[in-house]
C-alpha cells in the first residue's frame, strides 16, 4: 500500500513538473500478477488495480494504513474491468465481468478474490474504495445496463457518452459515485467548459489511450491551472478545489470515481472560459 498526501491549493502553485506528478499522478498501476494499492488523504480514498494471471489474487487489508482485519471491514468498493473477461469472488459468490462491466462490493464483505478467464489475456480490474457507514448489497452492473448520457458535439471536439453505474438512480452506495466516459472518434475534450465540485473529490483513471498518445489532465484553481501528461491506465487525483478537464491527442476513455459530502452527479460549478488562466 502506497500512501499519498497531496499538496494543498497553496503549495501546488510552486511545484515543478516532477513534484506535481509525485503529488497528483498515479503511474504504477496494473502490474501483472499483483494487486497495487494507493491510499490518499483526499477523502481517504484507496485506488488500485488487480491483474490476475496464473493464479487468483486476494484483496487484503493492510494493518498499518487501514487498521482493519479485512479490506471491506469499514469500506465500500467499486471495480470496473478495463481488460478482458475476469472473475471476482466475494465470500464464495462468483461474478463474471467482461470489459467495461462494474461490480459494487458493500461494507462487510470479507473474502474478495480476482481471477482472469484466460491468464494469457487477463482482466485489468480498476479498484476505488471509500469509507462506508452502512452496508449496501453487492451488485453486478453490466455495460449494457449502465445509464447513458450523451453530451458534447463534434464541432466542439467533446462528443462523448457518460456511463453511470454507481449513483442515486442506479447501484446504491454510501458515498461512492462511479462510472466511465467514452469519447467519440475525433473528440478530445473530456469536459468543457471545466468545472469544480467542492462537495466531492474525484479520481480519473485514463484507459484505451492507444500507443504513444497521451492525455493532458488539467488541474488547479481556475486562475492558476497546471497540467499532468498521463498515459494509458494512469490516474489523476483531483481534490475538491481543483478544476476538472482534460484533452487527449486521440479519443480515449476514463473511469471517474467520486467520494465526499453528497452523491448528486450534477452538483458541479461550471467555469466560464473567461475565468480560466
Amino acid at each position: 500500500m502506497q500512501v499519498r498526501n497531496v499538496a494543498d491549493q497553496v503549495r501546488y502553485k510552486r511545484m515543478n513538473t516532477e513534484e506535481l506528478r509525485e503529488s497528483y499522478a498515479v503511474e504504477n498501476l496494473f502490474n501483472p500478477g499483483v494487486i497495487d494499492l494507493l491510499y490518499t488523504d483526499v477523502d481517504r480514498a484507496i485506488i488500485g488495480s488487480a491483474v490476475p494471471t496464473n493464479s487468483e489474487l486476494f484483496l487484503e487489508a493492510t494493518k498499518k494504513e487501514m487498521a482493519a482485519d479485512y479490506f471491506a471491514e469499514r469500506r465500500e468498493i467499486g471495480v470496473i474491468n478495463t481488460g478482458d473477461t475476469g472473475l471476482i469472488t466475494v465470500d464464495g459468490e462468483k461474478f463474471e465481468l467482461r470489459n467495461r462491466d462494474m461490480l459494487y462490493i458493500g461494507k462487510g464483505s470479507k473474502d474478495i478474490r480476482f481471477a482472469s478467464r484466460d491468464p494469457q489475456s487477463p482482466a485489468y480490474f480498476y479498484i476505488q474504495s471509500y469509507p462506508a457507514h452502512t452496508t449496501y448489497p453487492i451488485k453486478l452492473a453490466k455495460f449494457e445496463e449502465a445509464k447513458r448520457v450523451e453530451l458534447g458535439s463534434k464541432e466542439e471536439a467533446n462528443e462523448r457518452i457518460i456511463y453511470q453505474y454507481i449513483h442515486l438512480e442506479g447501484v446504491r452506495s454510501c458515498q461512492l459515485v462511479m462510472g466511465f466516459t467514452q469519447l467519440a472518434e475525433g473528440s478530445i475534450w473530456n469536459t468543457m467548459p471545466a468545472h469544480t465540485h467542492m462537495r466531492r473529490s474525484e479520481i480519473y483513471l485514463y484507459f484505451d489511450v492507444e500507443g504513444t498518445n497521451v492525455v493532458f489532465h488539467f488541474m488547479g484553481e481556475p486562475e492558476e491551472t497546471r497540467s499532468l501528461v498521463l498515459r494509458n491506465r494512469q490516474a489523476a487525483i483531483s481534490p475538491s478545489w481543483s478544476i476538472h478537464a482534460g484533452a487527449g491527442t486521440k479519443k480515449y476513455a476514463f473511469v471517474w470515481g467520486m467520494g465526499g459530502e453528497n452523491q448528486e452527479f450534477t452538483d458541479m460549478d461550471g467555469l466560464p472560459l473567461t475565468d480560466i488562466r
